[in-house]
């Protein structure tokens, strides 16, 4: 089952609001605005339905707003330090938008574009699938590049994210979504009290601009340790911290594994998440400050984020998987953030 209304106006371009509903009553929003996720309802223990993903009410929130809600990020997700690499031997400078690191894409990235709705389905597993041609030379990164995403609602009350993306030259390629999760609902305040655990036992330490040093470092016996499940705020305030925006090393691109595990007391929602990804971003919104839908003012620690990618700044770590795609060779991920009521 699924609905399209029109949502506004955007860069000139009509923009859309898509909600997908499964046999379960579960349902998913999602913008052609970033091709970014709207809402997610899920069941709780209430016998009700949570609406566990941060937005906005409207288009102007998504086009006004600062942090990247529910969208597609690319072409490089994350930090590139210094905001450059070296490609084939030719070396390409990039936005810096943050500080000196180009981050997310750069100046405008794909989160600020008007996508296309490339097919909406029906059925048991209702879904949405969203295209964009980001042309040679965007944000300075090079040869175009022709991207489809798809959006899944299961019916096992999961939402499954496709990427496939298709350079017409030699060029980097790393392509995440931004949702900010509250398994307490939107409105509940921080996400402290989440039960979370990561199935990393290795991260990568960063210097003081947020780049990875190249090191591994074994997560156990620090502050980055989720291989039990612990809460997210038991360690957030550490001088070393600060909130987590943190890389964690998953394995071999690839292969498809759990990632991530999460669960609300308030709700008794729990949330696992897979991906074919080699590692994961925990982001716990630390700088988040701004309105949202429902009157709610989203601030610090209000979400967070499993952003499933290559290693921050790989185009400069040759140690770690490589993001390089050559002329026709295909880019392919997916991620699975499943749900069920504990």
């Amino acid at each position: 089952m699924y609905d399209k209304t029109e949502w506004g106006f955007a860069d000139g371009y009509k923009v859309y609001l898509i909600t997908l509903k499964n046999k379960n009553g579960m349902s998913a929003s999602f913008t052609n605005y970033g091709a970014a996720v709207v809402s997610l309802c899920v069941p709780d223990k209430t016998g009700g339905f949570t609406d566990v993903m941060l937005g906005y009410d409207d288009i102007s929130g998504y086009i006004n707003g600062k942090s990247s809600q529910g969208a597609v990020i690319g072409r490089y997700a994350n930090r590139i330090g210094g905001a450059q690499f070296r490609l084939s031997g030719k070396e390409y400078n990039l936005y810096k938008n943050e500080k000196n690191n180009c981050l997310h894409g750069g100046r405008v990235g794909y989160g600020r574009r008007v996508w296309s709705v490339y097919g909406i389905s029906g059925g048991e597993n209702p879904g949405v699938c969203f295209s964009y041609v980001s042309p040679d030379g965007e944000d300075n990164f090079p040869s175009a590049l022709k991207i489809i995403v798809r959006y899944t609602l299961t019916e096992k009350n999961a939402l499954r994210i496709e990427y496939s993306a298709v350079p017409d030259g030699e060029t980097v390629i790393n392509l995440t979504n931004h949702a900010y999760f509250n398994l307490g609902g939107f409105a509940s305040g921080d996400i402290l009290g989440t039960r979370l655990q990561l199935f990393a036992e290795t991260y990568t330490p960063t210097d003081e601009a947020q780049i990875p040093t190249g090191e591994k470092a074994p997560v156990k016996g620090t502050v980055f340790d989720f291989t039990a499940p612990k809460l997210i705020g038991d360690d957030i305030n550490s001088k070393k911290t600060d909130g987590y925006d943190h890389n964690f090393i998953l394995g071999t691109p690839g292969i498809m594994r759990k990632a991530a595990a999460a669960y609300s007391d308030a709700t008794g929602i729990e949330m696992t998440a897979h991906t074919d990804m080699p590692a994961v971003q925990l982001y716990t919104a630390n700088h988040l400050n701004e309105p949202g839908k429902g009157g709610v003012h989203f601030g610090k620690f209000g979400g967070f984020c499993l952003e499933t990618q290559f290693t921050p700044n790989t185009p400069n770590l040759t140690e770690f998987p490589q993001c390089s795609f050559k002329k026709g060779e295909e880019f392919r991920s997916v991620t699975e953030y499943a749900f069920n009521c504990v």
